[in-house]
């Protein structure tokens, strides 16, 4: 199953955080916080702007991108967690 975003959205896999401290610690499944680091997977074409012609994407596949803790909605795709939120609620692509 393949999932194409629509208009200004993109699809995310999220990177999950460490499970281990750097002392050597490993955290409880509990005290994990929830990823805001991810990878774009797809994206849309870009909004469709007043005089009908399409927003160019500022964010392409293969970016490393942070967001917010809550931002976009979480769908599964084949047994893997993604988010699929707007791009304008990317805060940032990692370089």
């Amino acid at each position: 199953m393949a999932v194409k975003p629509l208009e200004d959205r993109v699809l995310i896999k999220p990177i999950e955080s460490e499970t281990k401290t750097a002392s050597g610690l490993y955290l409880p499944e509990g005290a994990k916080e929830k990823p805001v680091k991810g990878e774009v997977v797809a994206t849309g074409p870009g909004k469709r702007l007043d005089n009908g012609k399409r927003g160019e994407m500022s964010i392409k596949v293969g970016d490393h991108v942070v967001y917010g803790r809550y931002a976009g909605t979480e769908v599964e795709i084949k047994n893997v967690k993604h988010l699929i939120m707007r791009e304008t609620e990317v805060l940032g692509v990692m370089s």
